[in-house]
Parts: C-alpha cells; structure tokens; sequence
C-alpha cells in the first residue's frame, strides 16, 4: 500500500541553480548595473537620493519579444526623466491565481498547459539578461521560494504580493532575499498583514530552501533591512490618497518601521479600470508637491498596447504588446504620464519654498 505521493502523477528533475547559471550566464557589467541599481533603491528608501522610483511595466510577460520592445521604449524614457525618477521594468514571471488560469512565462512558455518549466526559465532569463544590459533594472514578484535561487542575481527589487504577504513562507523567503523588497497591503485594504510582514522580514530566519547545488537545505537568513509597504487598495476601497498614507506613516511608525511608502496605481487603487492610473499618479504626485516625505516611489500597469484580452487556444488570434492578465494603460498614456510627473517634480525641487500645481 502506498503512502506517499497518491496524488501526484511524475516528477521531472531539474537542472541546479549553478548548472542553470553556467547556461545562461552575466557578466561584469550586468553584474555592476544589478549592484548599483540596488544601491541605488537602498540610498532612495534613506533618503540619500531625491528620486522617485517608478515600477512599471506590463502586468505579466507573455511575449518575450514584446517585452524587449518595451524596454527597449523604456531604458530611453528612463534616461530623459533620470534627475527625478528611478525607472525599474516590471518582468513579472509568476502570477498567483485566485483559482485557476495561466500562472506565468516560467510555469507555461507556450501558453498551452505544457508547463515547460526549465524552458520557460530559460526564455525568462535569456530576457533579464537583454534587459539589463540595456541598462533598465529589473522588477519581480517573488513567488516562488525555489525560483530566486535560479533568477535573483538579475533582480533588482521584488514585491511580496497581497496574497502571499501574510504568508510564512514569503515572509521568510524575503528576509533573505538580496534586494529591497515591497509588501502590498492584504487583499481587503487592511495594513495589518503587510505591517506584522515588515516586522518578521527585518529578522533573522531558519527555513528550508535549496543551495546553488540543487540540494535541499537550512537556510540561516540574517534578516532583510529594506523592506516597504505598498498600497494597492482592496476590498472595494482605494487608500492612496492622502488620508490613507498618513494612517500609513503612523502605523508604520507606531512599530518603529521605516517610514516608506509605495503607490500602486493599478488594482483597487484604480478600481480596476487600468485608464485611471495616471489619476492616482497625478494625486501621488500632488502630495509629494504639498510636503509629504513618506512617499518614494509609484507602481503602473503599462505595455504597447492599451487593455488585454483573453488567452485563446489559438495563439495566432493574440494582439501583439497587449496584456493576457490585468488591463494595461499603452505606450503614449505612459510616456506622457511619467513625463508629466518628472517635470513637475523638477520644477517643484529647483524652487522648494514654492508649492508647484
């Protein structure tokens, strides 16, 4: 009689992290970009660099080639608002299900239910790799507690999204974590879980994981310093206005946390309708002009194309640069937005004693 594994159909082994690696491998000067654009995060989440840093991005990455095409749009973007804002590529991977659905380049590169796994980490590297080295930054959700063993070096900031945020496990996998990190308020809008998940991933840790050898292992983590709240809404409520941040900053200051907030302007915030996002950018913006200092950075939704649509089983019939999860704002509405809002943050910082509307 069997006891174990009744339920599972066939196990598939995987290549090691060092063997993945050693496959698709970086060099110097990814490795110094990945190393200066965490610096860089750190010394904003301290206040020792003025800027905003702006996650943006498509929801998911579908099409790999869409996506170098994107950044491509972006690292130009980033270079011309670089005095005011801190631009990092949404690549986004993995994607937690409510109950079903597609879960992500790495789990299904074929958007089929293959669910080449080794092949779709291959495709997700080969493209951190391009976009790195073209000098964009790179943002995730970590998800799972074995993929960053296999993708971290690349990365530069994660989040912990609101499903996963009142996770253990999520909360042990980021105190280790090399990277700032960004934990988005509880599905239901609450600050609670995302309050108490500051305070764990400060600490030192002992979990398992894996080693670069592929072998299961004790993990010790030393505790990670730069973690943040995002607020994203929920439960039918948006909070990034100005009330909701300052209830933020005093609970964040009530457990002696670091004063740092992040916007998400998509999910609730926006009420799910993806064309708002610039609205809620322009009321994170107006608050930063009228003295708020807890703000330090912003979260959108964006790709080529504006909306998404559904995934059909014939691939061919899919609209090139448009999302296949949440809606997206397109190109221009991005370029405009992140424009408008690196100009007026410039104006605002050349005369500080004068409000900038």
């Amino acid at each position: 009689m069997s006891l174990e594994n009744t339920n599972i159909n066939s196990l598939e082994r995987l290549v090691t992290p060092q063997e993945f690696k050693q496959q698709w491998p970086t060099d110097s000067a990814i490795e110094a970009h990945v190393n200066t654009s965490r610096q860089t995060i750190r010394d904003i989440l301290d206040r020792k660099d003025h800027r905003l840093i702006i996650v943006v991005g498509p929801c998911s990455v579908h099409d790999t080639k869409a996506a170098i095409e994107y950044a491509k749009r972006l690292a130009d973007l980033a270079d011309r608002v670089k005095d005011q804002l801190f631009i990092v590529m949404r690549v986004y991977f993995e994607k937690p299900r409510t109950t079903v659905g597609w879960k992500g380049l790495i789990n299904d590169p074929y958007l089929d239910g293959s669910f080449q796994m080794e092949k779709g980490m291959a495709m997700g590297r080969e493209l951190m790799l391009q976009i790195n080295a073209l000098g964009l930054p790179i943002a995730n959700e970590a998800l799972d507690p074995i993929s960053p063993q296999y993708m971290q070096d690349l990365i530069t900031w994660s989040a912990i999204g609101a499903r996963t945020t009142e996770s253990q496990t999520h909360r042990e996998m980021a105190s280790g974590l090399s990277v700032p990190i960004g934990f988005k308020n509880g599905t239901d809008g609450g600050l609670g879980v995302a309050i108490n998940a500051l305070q764990s991933v400060s600490n030192p840790h002992s979990f398992l994981g894996i080693d670069a050898q592929g072998k299961v292992s004790i993990v010790h983590s030393r505790g990670n310093p730069y973690s943040h709240i995002v607020l994203r809404g929920g439960g039918g409520k948006q909070n990034y206005d100005s009330v909701n941040v300052r209830l933020t900053e005093r609970a964040l200051r009530e457990k002696d946390l670091p004063i740092n907030v992040m916007i998400d302007c998509s999910h609730a915030n926006s009420n799910k309708d993806p064309q708002l996002q610039p609205l809620v950018l322009d009321n994170v913006c107006q608050q930063i002009l009228e003295g708020n200092q807890s703000i330090i950075g912003a979260m959108l939704e964006s790709h080529l194309k504006a909306g998404n649509q559904k995934l059909t089983e014939d691939k061919s019939l899919l609209e090139y640069g448009k999302s296949i999860t949440d809606g997206c704002i397109d190109w221009e509405t991005t370029e405009a937005a992140l424009t408008k809002l690196s100009d007026k943050l410039r104006a605002f910082r050349s005369s500080p004693s004068q409000s900038y509307v």
